[in-house]
């Protein structure tokens, strides 16, 4: 098995990533065409945002082999490890996780062009806040 590393940035390519898919998404009025690219896009930023949270778990102390490895122990490293002092960032997580994972990926609920880019806007500056 090949030893898992972990590499610095690798959430802002992500979302560099996610932005780049829904610039390609074709738009009719105020709503995008095909939701699998928008899906796609949804899928590649909130995996950005557990890019994010990984590399301040290490900035932290905390070895690739003690990274989360579902949304609850997701969850969990934030509020021990991230969090303690700021209930605002494990909420910001809980919403961009309904938003980007569930309604936009999961679900493909999401296609309103404003809200879309509103979302990505929203786990770009956790990413930022969180790792800057």
């Amino acid at each position: 098995m090949p030893k898992q590393t972990h590499v610095p940035g690798e959430a802002f390519r992500y979302m560099e990533n996610a932005k780049e898919l829904l610039k390609a998404a074709s738009i009719e009025g105020n709503a995008y065409i095909d939701k699998k690219p928008v899906r796609e896009a949804f899928g590649t930023a909130y995996l950005a945002v557990l890019e994010a949270i990984n590399e301040a778990l290490i900035k932290k102390g905390l070895t690739v082999k003690q990274l989360p490895k579902s949304v609850d122990a997701y969850r969990a490293a934030l509020q021990k490890h991230l969090a303690v002092n700021n209930g605002k960032l494990l909420r910001s997580f809980e919403i961009l996780y309904d938003s980007l994972h569930i309604a936009g990926y999961y679900r493909g609920l999401l296609r309103n062009v404003s809200t879309v880019k509103d979302e990505i806007k929203a786990a770009d500056d956790f990413i930022k806040k969180l790792l800057n």
